[in-house]
């Protein structure tokens, strides 16, 4: 099993991000330098990814024109010795094979992948949710992807969420296969405390075979009236094997104002043209508070 292909749904309407996201895509608003999905983008070439397919709806042809070339403004640059800002363009174009394809109707996650399937053909395949920004010493898709070859199996990134948020994600029902990787029974798609399996929760990465299409092809609608992929995924765990993986790395979910604050203050932490001056207000402003 060798996964070379990679799908990020993005054709939400960003209504946790209002009123920003009316007329900027929710992937579009930049952290720091760079907008979310290039994070996205750029934790899957690390993965190994060489195909993107990004799954948009009619108000997001920005990203398609991010991840082009933009010639005037890259010959622009060069005459005005602004080189690393050109190679910066440029990278971004370049990064990987990046396609797209359009959800017409909002009928959910499942229903978005689905949308996926005359891309993937008969390969194996990464999920990378678009809202969702990992930051790890080994990239979580690539976590992933070593846990789903070594098992010849799916596999879905998990880590233990607190009480009060499993209902806001699913709920993982598993049994150790070995430190941090575990068998999938069964899963369920924002259970109330009672429904629950355990605390482990999905998160934003997912590793799958294409057998998740005639499945997801054949899900009734579910909570929320969509198409839920965990529903696909629970089907298929009782096909064949599916594994979880808890990975290392740290998750922010910039689809809401808080988790988009929090990514945004400690990628700032870090970066090299900003953590001097961060450091220096987070310190003085300290100081007077």
């Amino acid at each position: 099993m060798k996964i070379k292909k990679a799908v990020i749904p993005a054709a939400g309407f960003g209504t946790r991000m209002l009123p920003a996201t009316k007329t900027v895509p929710k992937e579009m608003l930049p952290l720091l330098d760079k907008p979310v999905i290039q994070y996205i983008i750029e934790e899957a070439v690390a993965a190994g990814i060489e195909d993107i397919l990004i799954i948009t709806n009619r108000a997001k042809s920005a990203m398609d024109d991010y991840f082009d070339y933009h010639p005037e403004l890259e010959e622009r640059l060069y005459r005005d010795g602004k080189l690393k800002e050109r190679e910066a363009i440029r990278h971004a174009a370049d990064m990987a094979n990046i396609f797209y394809v359009r959800q017409k109707e909002t009928r959910g996650l499942g229903h978005a992948i689905w949308r996926a399937k005359d891309f993937i053909g008969q390969d194996p395949f990464a999920v990378l949710l678009g809202d969702d920004i990992m930051r790890a010493e080994v990239p979580v898709t690539k976590q992933l992807i070593d846990a789903a070859e070594k098992y010849n199996a799916s596999c879905v990134g998990t880590q233990k969420v607190a009480d009060d948020a499993v209902g806001r994600y699913s709920s993982l029902q598993i049994s150790p296969l070995e430190k941090t990787v575990y068998k999938v029974t069964d899963m369920n798609e924002k259970p109330t405390p009672e429904e629950k399996f355990s605390n482990f929760a999905i998160l934003g990465r997912y590793v799958l075979t294409p057998g998740i299409f005639d499945i997801l092809e054949n899900t009734p609608p579910g909570k929320g009236g969509e198409i839920q992929l965990t529903d696909g995924l629970r089907t298929l765990c009782q096909r064949e094997p599916v594994v979880a993986k808890e990975f290392a790395g740290r998750r922010y979910d910039t689809g809401n104002l808080c988790g988009f604050l929090e990514a945004t203050l400690e990628l700032a932490l870090d970066h090299p043209e900003t953590k001097d001056f961060m450091q220096s207000y987070l310190r003085q402003n300290r100081l007077e508070g």
